[in-house]
């Protein structure tokens, strides 16, 4: 299925769906139904969320969830180390060498806001190798968008299959459990989205094509598993985690309609919207996905991505200028080379962190090779880096801030930007 916030209907048995009403008496069967809501009952029609779920047992069809271990895992308040000003930049974390699974790979940089809130966000890396068995997930705190840098990976959810690579996104809406598989190791970065569901931007005068289109959204197919036995379910509620007992799967919905399930994009079928005259527009013209806030143009946060793409700009500095921003940025690569950082130092699987009105731009190699390099038409190829862009400072962890990975000589890249003034 696909159509990004479509109404979809699927079910894995015929006539598990009821015709003509949502909740009928006694469901098809012996199923129970379930309603979930990812928004307020009273949301605007255009952007409440919603699906009826016919599955074997309920969700409240558990023991009592009991705190449990977090590992590296963090949430709001990230009061734990003095947020500084500085350019952030860390290498790659490394493959685990114990069997690892999803949940026990999540690493937490930083993060921002109120989950109680429903403002903010959190960034993760996740690095695992080992899958999940009698052990799921569900995040209460907000939505996860997974962006894969290494391995292919299984996300086995309570609405269906999916199976994503390197260079797609997977978006798992609050609530949904869900349980992660893999073949071999793993990496990648996560969002978690604390505040309004992620949606597509709004196009303004780019008009009615262009950006992401809704249709390459894919959403799954009902899929269930039918099985009684012990199984462990970790839910992430106000920050901290919990454990919880069940005597059975908890991915046991037989057939499912609504608006609201987890889905995947491929990042290949973005259609970049480009300069072709002088200068570059603002980085937003590259936003796949948005979460708006209560103020307008101002997002809670924004996922833009920085793709293959041609560049022709006459009389233009093509990679990112110098800047300072409002806003605050946190990049990632997935392949390749960006065009900004061309004299090493970020690589696939690492990060940056440019916190409000922190200073930054390319590094003094790229930025002396394209003062000079010949204009010409060129195309960025063999490339996909991306950024986590967001509204409130993104305050690390005092893990991030004394990890390995965390390059301290990250601020050197610049230093060879001497003065080149000379006075007419």
């Amino acid at each position: 299925m696909s159509g990004f916030g479509n109404e979809c209907a699927t079910e894995a048995v015929a006539g598990a769906l009821p015709q003509g009403r949502n909740s009928p008496q006694k469901p098809a069967f012996g199923l129970y139904a379930e309603q979930i809501n990812g928004t307020a009952f009273t949301a605007p029609r255009t952007s409440n969320k919603r699906s009826w779920m016919y599955r074997i047992r309920p969700s409240v069809v558990h023991r009592p969830y009991e705190p449990t271990d977090q590992g590296l895992l963090r949430s709001t308040p990230f009061h734990e180390v003095p947020t500084t000003p500085n350019q952030l930049r860390w290498d790659p974390v490394p493959m685990p060498t114990k069997p690892t699974n999803f949940v026990q790979g999540l690493m937490t940089v930083g993060g921002n806001g109120d989950a109680s809130m429903h403002s903010g966000v959190a960034i993760h890396w996740y690095a695992a190798n080992t899958s999940m068995v009698d052990t799921y997930f569900y995040n209460a705190d907000g939505e996860f968008l997974i962006v894969l840098e290494h391995g292919d990976v299984r996300f086995c959810t309570e609405m269906g299959i999916i199976d994503a690579s390197p260079g797609e996104i997977v978006v798992i809406p609050r609530g949904i459990k869900f349980r992660v598989e893999c073949s071999g190791p793993i990496r990648g970065y996560i969002l978690e989205n604390y505040g309004a569901p992620l949606r597509l931007p709004d196009l303004g005068p780019i008009g009615a094509n262009g950006l992401a289109y809704p249709r390459d959204f894919l959403t799954p197919v009902a899929w269930y598993e039918e099985r009684d036995g012990e199984c462990e379910v970790l839910a992430k509620f106000m920050g901290n985690l919990w454990r919880g007992i069940y005597n059975h799967s908890p991915l046991n919905v037989v057939a499912w309609h609504g608006n609201y399930a987890p889905y995947k994009y491929d990042l290949a079928n973005f259609q970049c919207i480009n300069t072709v005259t002088f200068d570059h527009p603002d980085p937003s013209i590259y936003t796949v996905l948005t979460s708006p806030s209560e103020i307008h143009g101002t997002a809670n946060m924004d996922f833009v991505i920085f793709p293959p793409r041609w560049m022709v700009a006459e009389n233009t500095f093509r990679p990112p200028w110098f800047h300072r921003n409002f806003m605050n940025e946190c990049m990632g690569l997935i392949k390749g080379v960006y065009d900004a950082k061309e004299g090493g130092g970020f690589v696939p699987g690492g990060m940056s962190l440019h916190n409000c009105m922190s200073g930054h731009g390319p590094d003094a190699d790229t930025y002396k090779r394209m003062t000079e390099v010949d204009l010409k038409p060129v195309k960025l190829e063999d490339t996909l880096a991306f950024m986590f862009e967001t509204r409130f400072v993104v305050r690390p962890t005092a893990w991030a801030m004394k990890c390995a990975e965390l390059q301290s000589d990250y601020w050197e890249c610049w230093q060879g930007l001497n003065p080149e003034f000379k006075a007419p």
